[in-house]
């Protein structure tokens, strides 16, 4: 049975793992001074144990981001995943103005409410670039930080110039074509086996959100995340591990060893044989990594 909050092409998924998160899903309302109503929010929650992971989707993704990887985390380990503000499944109230510091401001209040607690804070893609502004801005609650082929390093994204009406509708159309999302998924993956008709719906659910559209114009209009500075990264003092795919055609390879000169307490491993999406293509391999890391005092 699935949540009925979940479009009905939830029911077309096939692979056992996206089944699972797919009925696993919850929503609660979370109160923040963004709007006079809470926030009804997404989110996955499994496991017991351990410090809370707490994982952070990519640009236009949602929780089924990590449907391979979050299970493996909490055999033994409390696991969230939660669809940031504007994204996934997440509610997208009018009169918010959705930009990296509405998400981390609505992150804030989902982890105070929910979790409360030092977390070990997993960001992937865009996810990373948000992971390092809420390490920065609330240091107390991130007590590791993992970077899964992070954003953060370069500004902004090209769809921000075509974001004038007409072309900002035509734009959200453009990335809601089967054919366009079947493109960019597939580069995403360097071992096409692994990529399915099932990543395609997992990837695609949440463009029948309300608001969808209306969300992404809003943010990519706000700038999205602008690349950090790297005396600001270096303020980072929590200890940070660094994942990256070998082979990644998204974001490709030097941001990598970017991160590792930039923060002071990190660690890079290389993903072998793996694109941008470790944590997809190689999630036993990622969570071990992760695993050991979080062990690690």
């Amino acid at each position: 049975m699935f949540p009925s909050f979940l479009p009905t092409a939830v029911g077309r998924l096939t692979e056992p793992a996206s089944i699972a998160l797919a009925q696993s899903i919850q929503s609660q309302a979370i109160a923040t001074p963004l709007n006079n109503e809470p926030i009804t929010t997404t989110y996955v929650h499994q496991g017991s144990g351990g410090t809370p992971i707490l994982l952070i989707h990519g640009f236009d993704s949602s929780v089924f981001e990590f449907r391979r990887l979050l299970p493996l985390l909490a055999v033994d380990n409390e696991t969230w995943a939660v669809d940031l503000l504007g994204f996934g499944f997440t509610d997208r109230p009018t009169g918010i103005t959705y930009s990296p510091t509405a998400i981390k401001t609505h992150l804030y209040y989902f982890w105070k409410t929910l979790i409360n607690q030092p977390v070990i804070l997993v960001g992937a893609s865009m996810g990373g670039a948000a992971a390092i502004d809420f390490t920065l801005t609330y240091p107390e609650v991130v007590q590791k930080l993992v970077l899964i082929d992070s954003a953060g390093l370069k500004s902004g994204s090209p769809l921000s110039r075509l974001m004038i009406p007409p072309l900002d509708y035509l734009a959200t159309e453009f990335l809601r074509n089967p054919k366009i999302r079947d493109r960019i998924s597939r580069a995403a993956y360097k071992s096409q086996h692994l990529y399915s008709v099932d990543a395609l719906d997992c990837a695609a659910l949440h463009l029948q959100t309300p608001s969808w559209s209306q969300a992404i114009i809003a943010f990519t209009k706000s700038g999205g995340y602008r690349a950090f500075r790297f005396k600001k990264i270096a303020t980072i003092s929590q200890p940070t591990l660094i994942l990256w795919g070998d082979s990644d055609k998204i974001l490709g390879t030097k941001d990598a060893y970017r991160f590792k000169r930039a923060i002071p307490h990190s660690k890079l491993i290389w993903i072998q044989d793996c694109g941008h999406v470790p944590h997809l293509e190689q999630p036993q391999i990622t969570a071990q990594h992760i695993l050991e890391f979080q062990g690690k005092s």
